[in-house]
Order: C-alpha cells, then sequence, then structure tokens
C-alpha cells in the first residue's frame, strides 16, 4: 500500500481513481463494508483504490479534551487497511489550514483537479469542509457535473442498531470482548515493539513482554487473557496487563504480556495482541505479595480459558 503524507506529495500519477474518505478508526465491519464496494468499483474502472483519511482525527483537533481514545493509532490503521487491500492511503493533516478549507475548495482542488476521482463511496453520515457544512447532498451535485458517481452505504447494522467506532469502544469499556470481536469481524488487538522494561516480573518468574501504547488514553485497561502474534510458535497463549501498575507506582500506561509456557528472546519484534477475554480491573494492592499472588491466580485463570477452547476444538473434531 502507498501511503501518501498531504495534498502536496500528490502527483499527476495518482489521478484516476474509486475512493472513500473517513477516519476508520477500528477498521469494523461497517468500514469492512465500505472497503469491499471499493474494490469491487476498482474491478470495474480499472483503477487503484484510495482512503483518505485525516491524522490527527478532526475530533482531537477541535476538543483535544474530550476525545475518546482511539481504536487503533495510524500505524495499526495502516497494517488494518493493508488487510483489505487498499492500494494508497491519502493522510491528510488536520490542522489549521486544513479546519478552515470549504467544502466547495475541498471538493474541487483535491477531489477534483489532483485526484480525478472516477468513483466515491461514502458512510451516510459523512460531514467536512469548514463547520461540516460540506455532506453527501453536495457530493452527489459535485459527482453529477463532473462525472463520477457517488454512493452513499447505508449504515451497516448489527442486532438493530449501527456498527460504529463508539459501539466497540463501548463494549471495550464494558469488557464485552465477544460483542467488541463480533463488531470489528476479528478481536480487538493493539501492535507494538517489544520494549526493556523494569524487569519485575523475571524476578517473580512471570517475565513479560512489554508494549509501550504511545496513546493518549486507551480503550482498555486491566488484565485479559490474550494471543500473540509476531513470535515463534505463533499464537503464543498468555495473559495481559493494560494500566499503569499502581501497585508499583507506575504512571505511564503500559501492556504487559507474560506468555505462558514460553521462552526466548523477543526484544525488539514487533508483534500483535489480540484479546480474548477480560478477567479482571486493574487495582492497586495493599503490598507487592499481594499483587504477586493475584497474578499467579490470572495464570491460573488464563490456562483455564484455553484449555476449555482445546477442549471444544476436540469436540468439534
Amino acid at each position: 500500500m502507498e501511503i501518501i503524507r498531504g495534498i502536496h506529495n500528490l502527483q499527476p500519477r495518482h489521478r484516476g481513481c474509486v475512493a472513500t474518505i473517513g477516519n476508520f478508526d477500528g477498521v469494523h465491519l461497517g468500514h469492512q463494508q465500505v472497503l469491499g464496494q471499493l474494490a469491487i468499483q476498482a474491478g470495474i474502472y480499472g483503477v487503484p483504490t484510495l482512503v483518505i483519511t485525516f491524522e490527527p482525527h478532526p475530533q482531537e483537533y477541535f476538543a483535544p479534551d474530550r476525545t475518546p481514545p482511539r481504536l487503533t493509532r495510524f500505524r495499526e490503521k495502516i497494517e488494518d487497511l493493508r488487510r483489505y487491500a487498499v492500494e494508497r492511503l491519502l493522510c491528510l493533516p488536520f490542522d489549521a489550514e486544513m479546519a478552515s478549507m470549504t467544502a466547495e475548495d475541498f471538493i474541487e482542488r483535491l477531489l477534483v483537479e489532483r485526484l480525478g476521482i472516477r468513483y466515491l463511496v461514502i458512510g451516510d453520515d459523512f460531514h467536512f469542509g469548514h463547520e461540516r457544512r460540506g455532506n453527501f447532498a453536495m457530493l452527489q451535485a459535485a459527482g453529477k457535473a463532473h462525472g463520477f458517481p457517488v454512493v452513499n452505504l447505508h449504515t451497516f447494522r448489527m442486532e438493530d442498531a449501527r456498527v460504529s467506532s463508539t459501539r466497540v469502544r463501548d463494549a471495550l469499556s464494558m469488557g464485552d470482548l465477544g460483542r467488541a470481536s463480533i463488531l470489528l469481524g476479528r478481536p480487538y488487538r493493539m501492535v507494538g515493539r517489544v520494549a526493556h522494561g523494569d524487569k519485575r516480573g523475571r524476578l517473580i518468574g512471570v517475565p513479560t513482554a512489554n508494549l509501550f501504547l504511545h496513546r493518549r488514553a486507551t480503550p482498555l485497561s486491566g488484565v485479559y487473557v490474550v494471543e500473540m502474534f509476531g513470535v515463534p510458535g505463533e499464537p503464543q497463549p498468555g495473559v495481559a496487563n493494560i494500566g499503569v501498575r499502581p501497585t508499583v507506582g507506575g504512571d505511564q500506561a503500559l501492556l504487559e504480556v507474560h506468555l505462558l509456557d514460553f521462552s526466548g528472546d523477543i526484544y525488539g519484534c514487533y508483534v500483535e495482541v489480540d484479546f480474548l477475554r477480560k478477567l479482571r480491573d486493574e487495582r492497586r494492592f495493599g503490598s507487592f505479595d499481594e499483587l504477586c499472588a493475584q497474578i499467579q491466580t490470572d495464570i491460573t485463570e488464563a490456562r483455564a480459558f484455553f484449555a476449555g477452547l482445546h477442549e471444544n476444538d476436540a469436540v468439534g473434531r
């Protein structure tokens, strides 16, 4: 997938594409429906697929203190879009200049002049341009004037409710990982590079792979049953804590993963961690010994979870 950062990096060869526009946070089933339609049209028109997105999210620009946690960082979103055969990603920096661009300029300067859009797919709640004046009707009128269809994919619904990033975020906040995985079409995951930590886990026989999250806020907090990809023998089962580790005086959000029955040097590995079940909330313990005892209980529960999975697999066969 080619990543184009900013309008100024668009080249003449980028003209002619089928496109969609949005934040695509989480790349959930609703997003996947849009990407599927885009791929079909790319085959019909014989041009590349293009996703146009913004960084940071517009909401983060206008109200940084009231912005909900992202489901995916930008790098994670790139990997998710790659899985759905997106050929080009245009990332538009959302700054004062972008915030002041009129909807008319967005259409004329970007969609028509620089991109030569052949077909445009948008969600039914999409607004754009200064003061969010741009909408589906404006895009459709522009499409008729310039000769490209504009298709509004209506909300993708499950259980009579709209599939959205907010709904996924709500499921995660309630610890309902099963519901989140249904909305996403896969388990919720975080990715990152394994870094050196303070080695406390190794001292008590529970070594952890540490991933610094590089997020202002996380949609998850607590202790989880997980699987890790990107290491030998993947997926490796494990138990993970995500939070600030209040018992040991932590102050930075960290994902710590203890892999069950695994030994090996994975420092520097770029890994994916899939969250399968929530075990408990993060909390402060009265002593380090109490924390150690609880960690052993968490490991026992994680082993029981995976044992149950293997039993179900055997019954299925």
